[in-house]
């Protein structure tokens, strides 16, 4: 288990400016950052536990972050 934040930021530092202007210029791709965070917040929160979830919660809500995660790089490298 890890309670490392897992920013986006973090885990696209090479991609800042891109993800600036793609917030900006694309209302998907803003409205997958915003659920990124949400999610991401809450797995955090989750790991560290500040809010107790069962093992199934918690796994679901990191093969969302995944999931997220997985649409900002494809989007990135278009």
């Amino acid at each position: 288990m890890s309670n490392t934040p897992h920013t986006l930021h973090e885990e696209f530092p090479a991609d800042a400016q891109k993800i600036s202007a793609l917030k900006v210029s694309d209302a998907h791709f803003a409205k997958l950052l915003t659920e990124y965070d949400v999610v991401n917040d809450k797995v955090h929160r989750a790991e560290t536990r500040l809010d107790l979830l069962s093992e199934v919660e918690e796994e679901t809500l990191r093969k969302q972050r995944s999931r997220l995660k997985d649409q900002i790089a494809s989007a990135l490298r278009k």
